[in-house]
């Protein structure tokens, strides 16, 4: 399914924040199916399939959430599961009530919800024992121990007592709202279900025999702290038994939905329930206590933890005790400022004050009318009434000033959770930036390296081909750019001096042939030398004759040209003159 694939994405590379926006998409889908039912390709989420593919996809949505630590998310989760359940009449596969049971433990002992948590395992220990007829003995011994120190964890005092009506009407919702869930079961036809507790929890586990499947450790520390009156002896009776019990635990068989228990998780919370039972049992038969008796009677804590979880018992009325520094004791009982009657200072003054007035100016007793008394009674109830009529708007106000500071801290808390949401979205969006700049630049130096090897395989192709003997070049290791271009320039080295030592030798060769060349054609040379002397000369002689012949021949022509115009000689006299008489008659 893509919702599973999508989940598995979240889980491999922790995107927690695409993990709630996925979880709030397909809560909302839900919740427009639930609100448009008219839609007529709308899917039938009564139908069994369906129902079961949605509770599936919450399953895995849920093992995730708690993969990656979301508890918040986990917990909405559960309740999406929960509200699946609730639409189907079929029971649910054991296999899913196994899952929701288990990651339900999950989040209540994350949550310091132990009495949930134990509530929860109870419901596991019944699934396991009844579904899985695979279970082994040890598994069985396993899962039992969990239950009743589950239980054993849960605080053995109310924390009702003293808090107000409005915090009163809000745990009360709230644990409405966790019993819901976890007595979710193949039973939910049941709709009175009384109020959960750790008395109620710890007879039930006796009732349907869970004690008695736990193992022996386990069950002597339960009659330890639920059955014993050891006020000295109680934390080195319990001490050794939490040493072996913290060593317990381990995988489970395959057969076990359950895949691995550890016991030591309930160390801290019993070394706790164990100081609380030797403050509880040393109050009832001590008035006062050394301070360091004290410490050595609760060898777990320092005396500081010690009471802290002393004024914690105090405050729910577990136990009444003080500590005096000064004296350096411990002193157990009620005390006057501390009772129930006068829980506050301004009453405890206004009785010591009225009591010391009738003590000096007694009241003078004088004999009373009927009328009068019946006027005195009427003005009694009218005052009553007035003073119930203030005391209601007291409460009133403290209330609304109380929902007020509530309002404000949630607004405060939204803020914060707002700011934090924002820095983390700032946070995932400058990693997400990251990483893409991270992939950018291998992608880049990839495409560079694919590059260069391309090159340097070319290189080596073309210098393969270039080669005279057309040998394969073969390179150890990778193929780089560098490294091809060094091996080509090596090549091309080695060819330059094998092709220096070929014109070398030819070279030589050629020389030793022009000299003999040169000694064959000398005498050659000098025949032809003497024999173009002799055609040379003769054509020399020839060329005078003729060159004579032309000249006779020239002073012939020249002769008879000189005889021809000397005859024009006196003609020129005669114009010479005529020109020259001319001229001086223009200039006169």
């Amino acid at each position: 399914m893509t919702a599973h694939k999508a989940f598995q994405f979240c889980k491999q590379y922790k995107r927690s924040t695409e993990f709630r926006r996925l979880c709030e998409i397909i809560r909302n889908h839900l919740a427009n199916l639930n609100k448009y039912r008219d839609q007529r390709d709308r899917p039938d989420l009564t139908a069994p399939e369906s129902c079961q593919l949605y509770l599936d996809t919450r399953v895995e949505q849920l093992k995730i959430a708690t993969e990656l630590s979301l508890w918040q998310e986990a917990f909405r989760s559960v309740e999406d599961i929960h509200g699946l359940m609730s639409l189907v009449k079929r029971t649910p596969k054991p296999s899913v009530l196994v899952v929701y049971y288990a990651k339900l433990t999950e989040i209540f002992w994350i949550s310091e919800s132990h009495l949930y948590h134990a509530y929860a395992w109870l419901k596991l220990f019944n699934l396991q024992k009844s579904y899985n007829k695979n279970l082994t003995q040890k598994d069985l011994q396993l899962l039992a121990s969990s239950v009743l120190l589950a239980a054993l964890s849960v605080t053995p005092y109310d924390h009702k007592y003293g808090a107000s009506h409005l915090e009163l009407e809000n745990e009360k919702d709230r644990s409405l709202r966790m019993a819901n869930l976890v007595n979710f079961s193949l039973d939910s036809k049941r709709e009175n279900r009384e109020m959960v507790s750790r008395a109620t929890l710890l007879s039930e586990l006796a009732a349907k025999g869970v004690i008695s499947c736990a193992s022996q450790e386990v069950k002597d520390l339960y009659n330890l702290m639920e059955h014993e009156f050891l006020p000295l002896d109680l934390a080195s009776k319990v001490q050794p038994l939490l040493s072996k019990i913290s060593t317990i635990g381990g995988k489970l068989s395959a057969a076990s939905s359950v895949p691995e228990i550890r016991l030591s998780q309930y160390q801290s919370a019993l070394e706790k329930l164990t100081a609380l039972r030797v403050l509880q049992q040393a109050s009832r038969i001590f008035q006062s206590m050394k301070i360091d008796m004290l410490s050595r009677m609760i060898p777990f804590f320092e005396f500081n933890v010690v009471e802290k979880i002393a004024v914690d018992a105090v405050k729910h009325n577990f136990v009444a005790m003080k500590v005096n520094h000064l004296a350096g004791a411990v002193h157990f009982g009620n005390m006057d400022i501390e009772s129930d009657v006068l829980s506050s200072h301004l009453s405890v003054l206004a009785d010591s004050l009225n009591k010391a007035l009738s003590l000096i100016h007694p009241p003078v007793q004088k004999p009373s009318k009927p009328s009068e008394n019946l006027t005195s009674l009427a003005g009694v109830v009218e005052k009553e009434h007035r003073r119930l009529l203030a005391r209601k708007s007291i409460i009133e106000k403290r209330k609304e000033d109380h929902e007020r500071q509530i309002l404000e801290k949630e607004k405060i808390e939204e803020t914060k959770r707002l700011t934090i949401q924002k820095k983390s979205a700032d946070e995932e969006r400058e990693r997400l930036l990251k990483e893409q700049r991270l992939r950018e630049q291998q992608r880049i130096r990839k495409e560079i390296e694919e590059k260069e090897a391309r090159e340097a395989a070319k290189m080596i192709e073309d210098l393969t081909i270039r080669g005279k003997n057309k040998k394969k070049i073969h390179i150890e290791g990778d193929m780089t750019k560098q490294h091809a271009m060094e091996v080509v320039l090596n090549q091309q080295v080695k060819e330059r001096q094998e092709m220096e030592k070929k014109l070398a030798k030819l070279a030589k060769t050629m020389d030793h042939l022009e000299r003999a060349k040169r000694q064959e054609e000398a005498p050659l040379i000098e025949e032809a030398f003497q024999k173009r002397l002799e055609e040379e000369k003769i054509l020399h002689e020839q060329e005078q004759l003729r060159e004579i012949e032309l000249s006779k021949q020239h002073h012939a022509g020249d002769l008879q040209e000189k005889n021809r115009l000397s005859r024009l000689l006196e003609h020129k006299v005669c114009i010479l003159l005529a020109t020259a008489f001319s001229s001086a008659y223009s200039v006169l």
